[in-house]
């Protein structure tokens, strides 16, 4: 009896270890880095779909926080890493891991899904590949902005969009604005700074009003270095952003809305794109489809997104239509 106790105990490990040996294996290369509230969010996506079926691996680029000079080198290292795990799909997590690993990638066979490109994957040289394809993520600057006039209940003509000058801040300015930095949205007069000193940015802030604008956007603020070159914290800019700004401010992403950041707006969510990025991910490696059948893909359109403390903070109240489809954090 002991014996055949014993047997079927065996049986049992080598049945559940072979389980676990063909478990479809999906690397997540980050442009950027575990901390950054962009990545935590898509990430948070990709798990709800993937991860109780798939063995996920991760490396970060960390090109948010990082010199430009060493972004090939750390896409040698993503490289690198990738042939140490040979995962049987790789999902791409926004325009720097795409620009830095796409062509290799469109070399081999090894199905890929891309999130977060804000630029024309043309650019990436990735468009004929039938073993790539993804989502594509269209912030919502021409919606957004007119909103402000609702949200404000006052006529809004003049508006500033802060940004860094990272890659996804220049292909913004290029794709959306024409590469022009002033143009007229519904009416209101709209400059778009892309600022990558973190002196230059305050200053600008700080004459927001006598400049005669009636509020302003943090785009993206991620890369700005002080006068010594060292990178400042994101979390560092926003925060002193929210508490000095002479001028109401708003957002284009989830992350920058809350206490002591912008009072909201109309928003995307990175969850979104890594939700729809691992449905994509999903059929491809439960199907013989490849990804190019599946064609590139646009995420959830955005939502409405406002921090309460901040609302109250400037006397806002959200008009009943506008409140009735809006999320309300803390």
């Amino acid at each position: 009896m002991k014996t055949s106790i014993n047997t079927w105990l065996c049986l049992l490990l080598l049945v559940f270890s072979g389980y676990l040996s063909a478990a479809q294996k999906i690397l997540i290369i980050e442009s950027y880095h575990s901390e950054y509230k962009w990545d935590m969010s898509y990430i948070k996506g990709i798990k709800s779909v993937l991860l109780d079926d798939f063995e996920l691996s991760y490396f970060q680029m960390d090109t948010k926080r990082q010199p430009k000079a060493v972004y090939p080198e750390r896409a040698d290292k993503a490289w690198q890493y990738f042939q140490k795990v040979q995962p049987d799909l790789v999902i791409l997590g926004d325009d720097n891991a795409l620009n830095y690993l796409g062509r290799r990638f469109s070399k081999i066979s090894t199905p890929v899904i891309y999130l977060g490109i804000n630029n024309n994957p043309r650019y990436y040289h990735v468009h004929r590949s039938k073993n790539i394809s993804g989502v594509l993520e269209r912030p919502l600057i021409k919606r957004a902005i007119p909103a402000v006039t609702q949200i404000l209940d006052r006529d809004i003509k003049n508006i500033l969009l802060m940004f860094d000058n990272s890659l996804t801040s220049h292909t913004i300015l290029e794709e959306i604005f024409s590469s022009n930095t002033q143009l007229k949205i519904s009416g209101i007069k709209v400059e778009i700074r892309l600022i990558g000193e973190w002196e230059i940015w305050q200053r600008k802030l700080l004459t927001a009003a006598d400049e005669s604008y009636d509020a302003v956007f943090f785009g993206l603020f991620h890369t700005l270095k002080d006068k010594d070159g060292r990178h400042v914290p994101a979390e560092q800019v926003l925060q002193w952003s929210a508490e000095n700004t002479p001028v109401p401010p708003f957002a284009f992403w989830d992350f920058a809305v809350g206490e002591d950041k912008a009072i909201g707006g109309l928003v995307l969510f990175g969850y979104e794109q890594g939700k729809l990025a691992a449905k994509m991910a999903r059929e491809v490696l439960s199907t013989d489809i490849q990804p190019y059948q599946l064609g590139t893909k646009t995420a959830e359109k955005g939502s409405y997104l406002f921090s309460r403390s901040q609302l109250q903070k400037y006397g806002i109240t959200l008009p009943e239509k506008l409140s009735a489809k809006a999320v309300l954090v803390e």
